[in-house]
């Protein structure tokens, strides 16, 4: 049976008198934790025991484990699920990879997960292995991994569970660009979507399924994009692009649950800061009669739970000589935001590549180029610690040294503008030192970059489409990463320096106390 069509774009309430046989569901969801299995600041970077003792602080594993008991108390039905990403943020995922992830999802008691692009950081193998710790399962429905051995007798499409005598059908979904953000290696091929979820949906709904869940880590636009392409789908589960959805946050993107036809969207921002707390009831054909909610903020209102805590700490005793060493001093706050990086010029985006510049300008390198996406946190002001710095650049990146001609160049910025009209769920964004360009917001895809200047030992010039320039990124853009696909093509490389995050706290360190800065080298018109 089709499911009735809804227009309204908040909570809803169709009915005025109970169906024959109303069933009410709590959705409780987290996406995008990225590690942050300690407190995290105001920034989304670490947070001091004592900042924390004095309730500062945000998030963590210990309130969550608190605040998701606390939640199913107040339900006789309740799902607990993940939008994605609880790989790579912190030196938490560096030193255990997947392992405590699995412990702390598997402590909270799950039900399933999609798969996020950065669970593929470190290819399928790990993947497999975080898979095989989980006491729940892990979907993926937009992609062929039947040729890919760590994954094919594992991952799942879709899944169908049982809660309160009702089953209800899971359906995951992973980035369609995944083998540009990731290492998911040549054995996986995404593919569309909606596609792929109608797929699951027509063969849940041939099993007796009415109730249908998407766990979508492809972002707040592809959600929309999803719910408005398909039929059957009663709600979706976001991630990818840290969206907070809410009726009370001044910051929230859209209402929580967004409405598109019948299908409530939701989302908790990112890093453990909210936990979702969706509330829907279903008449008995599998309509949604009612779905209202709100994410609830992991303050210092939500008691840590004691164990947790210690868990937390025992599993920071091998990290802490490194990221608790002070490295530097900043003279005010560098803002590293997402909104703000993967948009436009940004301080953290500039220090980055003017650190990476600086690294090896002697080596006949003329300009850097630093993916927004790599760029993972801010950092407030005072002593910068080797953790904080970390947090902004957790990948393990090493600089990549090479040469390209002016077109190359120059298609390179475009990429980076690529997908300027619609830069959410977008890491390519450039940020950059060595050279100034200017965007023409309106133009077409591949024309929207101008007036390229480029200093040469002092000189700024005119970007020559035939002259060889030197170039420094970090090796996961020279490789292709976030669409840098050109950059295969580049000469004389050398992708093996240093690992960018050291590159950085020593650029702070001797410029110490650094004062964070834009100088319009990117303009947008």
């Amino acid at each position: 049976m089709l499911k009735k069509i809804l227009t309204t774009t908040a909570a809803i309430s169709l009915c005025a008198g109970a169906a024959y046989a109303d069933y009410s569901l709590t959705v409780l969801h987290t996406n995008d934790f990225h590690a942050r299995f300690e407190p995290i600041s105001k920034y989304d970077s670490g947070c001091s025991s004592e900042d924390n003792t004095e309730g500062k602080c945000f998030g963590g594993s210990a309130r969550l484990v608190t605040a998701i008991e606390d939640a199913r108390s107040r339900t006789n039905n309740s799902i607990l699920v993940d939008g994605g990403d609880q790989f790579q943020g912190t030196l938490f995922y560096t030193y255990y990879k997947g392992k405590l992830a699995a412990e702390m999802m598997n402590k909270m008691g799950y039900d399933a997960m999609t798969v996020g692009n950065h669970e593929f950081d470190d290819g399928p193998e790990v993947l497999r292995g975080f898979m095989d710790a989980l006491d729940f399962p892990v979907l993926m429905s937009n992609a062929d991994f039947s040729g890919e051995a760590f994954l094919a007798d594992k991952l799942l499409k879709s899944t169908i569970i049982e809660r309160g005598g009702e089953k209800l059908g899971l359906i995951g979904l992973t980035p369609q660009n995944t083998d540009e953000l990731a290492s998911p290696g040549p054995n996986v091929i995404f593919t569309d979507p909606s596609e792929a979820v109608q797929g699951e949906v027509d063969k849940l709904t041939a099993e007796g399924v009415n109730k249908i869940i998407v766990l979508s880590h492809s972002g707040y636009r592809v959600d929309q994009i999803v719910a408005a392409n398909t039929t059957g789908v009663d709600i979706i589960v976001g991630g990818h692009t840290n969206t907070l959805l809410s009726n009370s946050n001044e910051r929230a993107e859209g209402p929580y649950p967004t409405m598109v036809g019948s299908t409530a969207i939701v989302s908790a921002y990112a890093y453990g800061k909210f936990l979702g707390e969706l509330n829907v009831t279903f008449d008995d054909d599998g309509n949604v009669t009612e779905a209202s909610g709100e994410p609830l903020i992991m303050d210092a209102a939500v008691t840590e739970d004691e164990t947790t805590v210690a868990r937390i700490a025992e599993a920071a005793v091998p990290l802490d000589e490194i990221r608790n060493k002070v490295v530097a001093q900043t003279a005010e706050a560098i803002d590293g935001s997402r909104d703000v990086c993967r948009h436009m010029e940004c301080q953290m985006g500039n220090l980055v590549a003017d650190a990476m510049l600086d690294r090896v300008k002697d080596q006949g390198i003329h300009v850097a180029l630093a993916n927004s996406g790599g760029l993972r946190a801010s950092i407030d002001a005072g002593d910068v610690t080797q953790g904080e710095v970390l947090t902004v650049l957790p990948f393990q990146n090493t600089l990549s040294t090479f040469f390209v001609d002016g077109a190359m160049l120059k298609a390179a910025l475009e990429n980076g503008m690529g997908q300027f009209d619609n830069p959410e769920d977008d890491g390519r964004f450039p940020q950059v030192a060595g050279m100034t360009f200017t965007v023409e917001s309106g133009n077409a895809t591949g024309e929207r970059v101008v007036e390229v200047m480029i200093d040469m030992d002092g000189t700024w010039e005119p970007l020559d489409m035939s002259k060889t320039y030197g170039v420094v990124s970090n090796n996961y853009v020279r490789n292709g990463g976030d669409g840098y696909k050109m950059f295969r093509e580049a000469s004389n490389v050398y992708d093996f320096g240093p690992d960018l995050a050291d590159v950085t706290a020593e650029f702070i360190a001797a410029n110490a106390p650094y004062t964070p800065y834009t100088d319009g080298r990117i303009t947008v018109k």
